[in-house]
This record gives structure tokens, sequence and C-alpha cells, in this order.
């Protein structure tokens, strides 16, 4: 897998400061997208065991919230194999910090009607705190939505979703 960027420092999204991780690789191809250069599986630098200890090492301190993937499209088949073992450090190290992705799949129809029994993408789930999914519609930007750029994008909790069995959402109020 490659990477298009990490942020050390980011408060764009997600709640409070949080290291993110932009992946490269998406099918999507949304007219309007912020990032174009990440649908290229190719662009960027390689995800190495160097990048993920950085990674790490930039979460270690107490101000720092959690882990934010976006990119590119970290539900991308390839990209969520890539960042198992990420995820993995992740939870071991720091299980109080939460863990965000960005996906343009749909939560109901993809990430659970079709993927949801892959073990791959199931152990990714088991990771994820909250999910931002939906592709980004132009349309239907607006830029006072808290953490996502189009209306038909939702901001769930995955864990909750999964053992109440229905679309739980995040509270725009929580942090």
């Amino acid at each position: 897998m490659n990477y298009a960027d990490i942020r050390q420092y980011d408060v764009a999204n997600g709640p409070g400061i949080r290291v993110s991780l932009f992946v490269s690789g998406c099918s999507h191809r949304c007219e309007g997208c912020f990032n174009p250069e990440t649908w290229d599986f190719a662009y960027g630098e390689e995800f190495t065991d160097e990048t993920a200890d950085a990674i790490l090492a930039y979460l270690k301190p107490a101000h720092v919230k959690g882990l934010t993937l976006l990119g590119g499209d970290p539900m991308e088949r390839q990209n969520v194999q890539a960042l198992l073992p990420l995820l993995k450090r992740v939870r071991r190290a720091y299980p109080g910090k939460d863990i965000w992705c960005f996906t343009g799949y749909d939560f109901e129809r993809d990430v659970l009607g079709t993927w949801v029994d892959e073990p791959d993408v199931k152990e990714f789930l088991s990771y994820i705190d909250v999910l931002v999914d939906g592709p980004f519609v132009a349309a239907k930007k607006n830029i006072n939505l808290r953490f996502k750029g189009s209306e038909n994008q939702r901001t769930i909790l995955v864990q909750e979703s999964l053992r109440q069995k229905k679309t739980v959402l995040w509270d725009d109020k929580q942090d």
C-alpha cells in the first residue's frame, strides 16, 4: 500500500488532535474530490514498518485523541489488508484512543451487506470506532457539516451499530 500524507497534528478529520493517515487508492473518483491525486494506488510513498512506527510515536502524547484513516479510501480491499497490522498495533498500544475511518462505500450496502463476513473486513471493523461513509457528492456539498463534506455522508458509531445490528449515528455534539 502507498500513502499520500501523514498529518501528525490534525484537527479537521475527527474530534480533538489526531494523527491522520491519507492512504492512496480510491475507485470512487468522486467529482469535486479534495484529494484526487490519491485515487492512484501507486501515488505517494510506500507504507512500511518504519511508517507504522512513526504513526505509533505520533500517537503517544496524551493530548492526541486518536487516529484517522482517509485518503484515497482505506476500505479499498488492498488497503484494508495492508492497514490491519497497523490497526492491531494501535489498538494494543493505545486502547483508550479512538480510530476513525472515512470511506466512499455505503455502510449497510457495501460494508455490512457484501463484506462483513470476509475475515479481513470483519477484523478491520473490529478496530474502527467511527466510520464516515458514502461518496462525496458535489451537488450535496455543505461546508457547515462537521467532519464530512456532503449531506449524504453519515458519521456512524461502528461498534454500537454492530451490537445493535442497525446503523447508529455519532452525535455531532459529542467529542
